[in-house]
């Protein structure tokens, strides 16, 4: 069975053990930033862990699918922490409410960062392994290179956006020594266009950035979210296994 034919068992298996109550392998963590409470998930992979992955959510807010993704990590040696931006008990349902989530936090980067921050830092107070790499989807992309650029972010070896927003905000920069990035893309997204793609390459190229960029031909935006009309297994599994390499180059010893 080849890596891809691996993944996409493995991908399966979460999947239907999601819907079964009671059935995730971590725990819910709660926590608070300055007396506002949040509530993250935290999925260990023992005293063996390689490293640590920091999982950030997209519009929707945690919800299973970050659990899910938690999981998977836990099973492939990483600790893993699903970290909350918008608070617990906040989930929004429609779309309007995940506009207005995400609108509030790209209009104050200092309250994103912030929020990142603290869940990279409950994360290893819950008992999450200090070398990290930081990943996201959609919403989650664009907090994760605010993170790149930022630079504030002690002990994270790389980063990766799935689907995610790439613009740079007027006045923030990347810097060289900035940990390795991954950007996995749908050539197909009409959310995020390949200009951006191209922009943020030459970004990147320009402060010389060691990267990545993965475009998988025919993908919509939001390929990699399981169950969705939006996903295409090939580019979750393609993308998926691009992240394991991620991790095995920046954490594995």
């Amino acid at each position: 069975m080849n890596v891809l034919s691996r993944l996409s068992l493995s991908s399966s298996l979460l999947c239907s053990i999601a819907l079964a109550p009671g059935a995730w392998a971590g725990e819910t963590i709660d926590y608070s930033v300055d007396g506002e409470d949040f509530q993250g998930y935290f999925a260990s992979a023992g005293d063996q862990a390689k490293g640590s992955v920091l999982v950030i959510h997209d519009w929707d807010g945690l919800d299973d699918y970050e659990r899910k993704r938690a999981d998977m990590l836990s099973e492939a040696g990483y600790d893993a922490f699903a970290v909350d931006l918008y608070g617990t008990g906040n989930r929004p349902v429609d779309t309007a409410a995940k506009k207005a989530e995400t609108e509030a936090l790209y209009e104050d980067r200092e309250r994103m960062r912030k929020l990142t921050l603290a869940g990279l830092a409950q994360a290893r107070q819950s008992g999450a392994a200090q070398n990290t790499v930081v990943m996201g989807y959609c919403f989650g992309g664009a907090v994760v290179l605010e993170l790149a650029r930022s630079g504030q972010a002690e002990d994270v070896h790389g980063y990766a956006s799935f689907h995610g927003s790439l613009a740079t905000p007027e006045g923030q920069s990347y810097s060289a020594d900035t940990p390795p990035i991954l950007i996995a893309h749908g050539g197909a997204d009409t959310s995020i266009r390949m200009d951006q793609v191209a922009a943020l390459s030459e970004e990147l190229e320009a402060a010389q950035v060691p990267y990545e960029i993965q475009v998988y031909s025919g993908a919509p935006h939001a390929f990699s979210v399981f169950g969705s009309d939006s996903y295409q297994e090939r580019a979750d599994q393609a993308s998926w296994a691009a992240f394991q390499e991620l991790l095995q180059r920046t954490l594995d010893t």
